[in-house]
């Protein structure tokens, strides 16, 4: 009788994880304007550059490198939920959409976030080793972020979108 449950159960889930690779959310990679670009408008180091590189972009700019289980469900559903978050909350890609009020803020909240290690996102770090930022990593993110938003502070005002 257990075989039999066990059996059925076996079954049961391996039919559900079938069915649930039916439902894909849509992973994207927005086209990007390079002129909208943090690159574009701030300096960004070498050592800065890599860092973003390997520890913010997959959600922090329209250039997710979508990985193999980014098909497999629920997996997919998660990440994808998580990479629009994070263009939602910060968008490298969009930098010059934002005013400058907004981009002084995102740079002190980069700062904020990666000490305290809220980011990048543990759960991205469960599959991702590269990403994990270093004691050296973190202060040079907060040392360039609190420069260049000290910059844009004291910079004359720009017509920039009211984002």
């Amino acid at each position: 009788m257990v075989k039999k449950i066990l059996k059925i159960t076996v079954i049961a889930v391996a039919f559900l994880f079938v069915a649930i690779q039916f439902y894909r959310p849509a992973r994207t990679n927005p086209p990007i304007n390079e002129a909208e670009t943090l690159e574009a408008a701030t300096q960004v180091p070498p050592n800065i550059q890599s860092i973003l590189t390997r520890s913010c972009n997959d959600c922090h700019t329209n250039k997710t490198n979508w990985t193999w289980y980014s098909n497999v469900a629920p997996i997919s559903w998660g990440m994808v939920d998580h990479v629009n978050e994070g263009r939602d909350e910060l968008n490298f890609s969009k930098w010059t959409t934002y005013s400058a009020n907004r981009k002084s803020k995102k740079l002190e909240e980069v700062c904020e976030q990666v000490e305290s290690g809220d980011m990048p996102h543990y759960q991205y770090l469960l599959i991702h080793w590269d990403p994990k930022l270093s004691a050296d990593d973190i202060k040079a993110l907060c040392d360039w972020s609190k420069t260049e938003s000290a910059k844009i502070s004291t910079s004359p005002k720009t017509e920039d979108s009211p984002k």
